[in-house]
């Protein structure tokens, strides 16, 4: 057994908080760090370094891992604060939706907004914005993730009218939240009788021809789904240095995609996710950051909304249970176990029978 040292990058950020000048023997513009660790051999210390520097995709912002970067850890004891709210907006208007034989001649992605669907996401920008301001700190910023689809990214430009450069941390194009894929130039009349087999054979699971079905949209949210939680474990949206509570992310999409969203990152049914209506255009759902850092659509919504949008009672009180629990806590009590089997429901029912 030996001990090991191994020299890391250290950024300009981090020497600057550390006080430390540039050292002359380097021609780069960066300082290194020391790691000192115990290993039976060097093949074992080289593995080591490799899955710290590999860990999760920190491979390329090693200042951000708080496994080799000390100064993360110590801002941020390790995970840095998760966002404040992740929204999820459905784009406004678009041609589409106001006239179906648009989809004949126009591909789908390069369908636009009309004037109204412009004023739409303007509108729901500034209820955010308004929302926001309410009950955040002078430092809050935004981050977005826009579908690429022309109806989408023109939603997020009048979406972000209401806010100051200052305010907008960034933002990224992502496919995986495209609109679910129908084929490509609609035939229209085809399409209402594709519809309807999809309302017979079940909204979940029915691929249109040369299309996705919504459990093929499912596969690939869940890819982003864990992209965005990477994106949040790491701290990408906070600036090397500094710790800021509210942030507060924007995914602006499409109806369906938004649903199933929910459904993935809720572990909801498909029988639930069925029973779900769809965002207005330039709507809302606001998933806040609980008591215990978990996100619940009730820190933001009341029950009332929330039925509207298609909850249950059971998806309701899970969504109470999340209003406190930490990430890292199971739902050990949850009702769709009661529901589920068979024996269990008939057993509570004549419980409260009896009761």
């Amino acid at each position: 057994m030996g001990i090991a040292i191994a020299s890391l990058p250290l950024s300009i950020s981090q020497q600057k908080h550390h006080n430390i000048k540039p050292n002359s023997n380097h021609s780069k513009t960066y300082n290194t760090y020391l790691l000192i660790q115990c290993c039976h051999n060097q093949t074992e210390h080289n593995q080591h370094i490799d899955s710290l520097t590999n860990n999760n995709g920190h491979t390329r912002f090693p200042e951000k891992n708080p496994l080799i970067n000390p100064l993360v850890a110590s801002t941020f004891g390790v995970v840095p604060p998760r966002p404040k709210r992740i929204i999820l907006v459905r784009h406004g208007e678009s041609e589409g939706n106001v006239d179906e034989s648009v989809y004949t001649r126009v591909p789908d992605p390069k369908i636009g907004l009309t004037k109204r669907g412009k004023v739409q996401a303007e509108e729901c920008g500034q209820r955010i914005k308004n929302m926001i301001e309410k009950d955040s700190d002078e430092n809050w910023q935004l981050y977005f993730y826009v579908s690429p689809y022309r109806r989408t990214l023109e939603t997020l430009q009048s979406l972000a009218r209401p806010f100051e450069r200052s305010r907008i941390a960034g933002f990224r194009e992502e496919p995986r939240i495209r609109e679910q894929d129908f084929g490509n130039f609609q035939n229209r009349e085809l399409m209402k009788v594709e519809k309807a087999q999809r309302n017979l054979y079940g909204r979940f699971f029915y691929r249109f021809p040369n299309g996705e079905s919504a459990a093929d949209v499912y596969d690939r949210i869940t890819g982003f789904r864990e992209t965005l939680r990477a994106d949040i474990n790491i701290g990408r949206y906070q600036p090397p240095g500094e710790k800021n509570f509210d942030v507060n992310l924007v995914i602006v999409s499409h109806g369906l995609t938004l649903r199933v969203f929910l459904m993935r990152w809720y572990k909801w049914t498909v029988e639930q996710f069925e029973g779900l209506n769809n965002f207005n255009n330039g709507g809302e759902l606001v998933m806040e950051r609980g008591y215990g850092g978990r996100y619940s659509l009730l820190m933001h919504h009341d029950e009332q909304e929330l039925r509207q949008f298609g909850l249950t009672d059971e998806m309701l009180i899970d969504q109470e249970w999340h209003k406190f629990s930490r990430p890292a806590d199971l739902n050990y009590d949850c009702p769709m176990v009661n529901s589920f089997f068979p024996h269990l429901h008939e057993e509570t029912s004549r419980i409260q029978q009896q009761g």
